[in-house]
């Protein structure tokens, strides 16, 4: 329960920094490099593909080594 809380917390308190960037940016004629940073880093890490599982843990994917008996098996005359 305590973990959740602090990831909510963490969550909304970098988001609100965010937001603060951002409208320091538009709107203020004295926003700098700081804000532009803030801004930038936050919008890079919403790209970030966090919704990622490892390939051995993943649906439908491909054993290691596939490929490498195909070309085997091929080259062979199998």
């Amino acid at each position: 329960m305590t973990g959740r809380i602090a990831r909510r917390g963490a969550a909304i308190g970098l988001g609100a920094l965010w937001w603060w960037a951002v409208a320091r940016l538009v709107w203020s004629p004295d926003a700098g490099v700081l804000e532009g940073a803030v801004a930038v880093g936050g919008w890079g890490l919403s790209v970030l593909p966090v919704h990622c599982t490892p390939k051995s843990r993943a649906e439908g994917a491909l054993a290691a080594g596939r490929w490498r008996r195909a070309w085997q098996a091929g080259r062979d005359g199998a």
